[in-house]
C-alpha cells in the first residue's frame, strides 16, 4: 500500500538508515494519516531497535517530533540526549538493519509476510527493507 510522505527504510538521515521513516510514521500518526495497520507496531520492531541504537526513549522522541523541526535537528537532539555514534557504529547499524530477514532469525517471518501479500515467488525481496518497499509500491 502506497502511503504519501512515508519514505523507504533505505533512506538515510545523517547517514543512518530507517530513522527518517520512523520520523515519518510519528508525524503521520500525529496527523491521523498513518493507516491503522501500522499502529500496532509503533515504537516496536525496527522503531524500538532504532531508539535503542540512538539511546533515547520512543516516547521522548515522539514528544520531540511533535514540537517540529527538521529531520537533522531531531537527530541532533537525539545525539545531545545521549551520544553521537561513531562512523563505525553507524556502518554496523546500517548493515545490520538493512540485512534483516536475510539468513537470520527473521527469515521465516519474512517468507510468511511475502506469502501474505502474494510475493512468495519474488526473489528480489530478500530482506525486510525490500519487503517494505515492495509492500508500499516502491519496488
Amino acid at each position: 500500500m502506497k502511503i504519501e510522505n512515508l519514505r523507504s527504510p533505505y533512506d538515510k538521515v545523517g547517514g543512518i538508515v530507517y530513522f527518517g521513516r520512523m520520523l515519518d510514521k510519528i508525524r503521520l500518526h500525529a496527523q491521523s494519516k498513518l493507516p491503522q495497520d501500522y499502529h500496532e507496531n509503533l515504537g516496536k520492531g525496527f522503531d524500538e531497535r532504532c531508539v535503542h541504537f540512538l539511546r533515547v526513549s520512543y516516547i521522548g522522541l515522539v514528544d520531540r517530533v511533535k514540537k517540529g523541526g527538521s529531520d537533522q535537528e531531531i537527530l541532533e537532539w537525539c545525539f545531545q540526549k545521549s551520544h553521537t555514534p561513531s562512523d563505525e557504529d553507524v556502518e554496523i547499524w546500517n548493515e545490520f538493519l538493512r540485512k534483516r530477514g536475510l539468513n537470520d532469525d527473521l527469515s521465516a517471518r519474512l517468507e510468511m509476510r511475502k506469502k501474505e501479500i502474494g510475493a512468495e515467488n519474488r526473489s528480489d525481496i530478500r530482506t525486510f527493507f525490500d519487503f517494505i518497499d515492495a509492500d508500499e509500491g516502491r519496488k
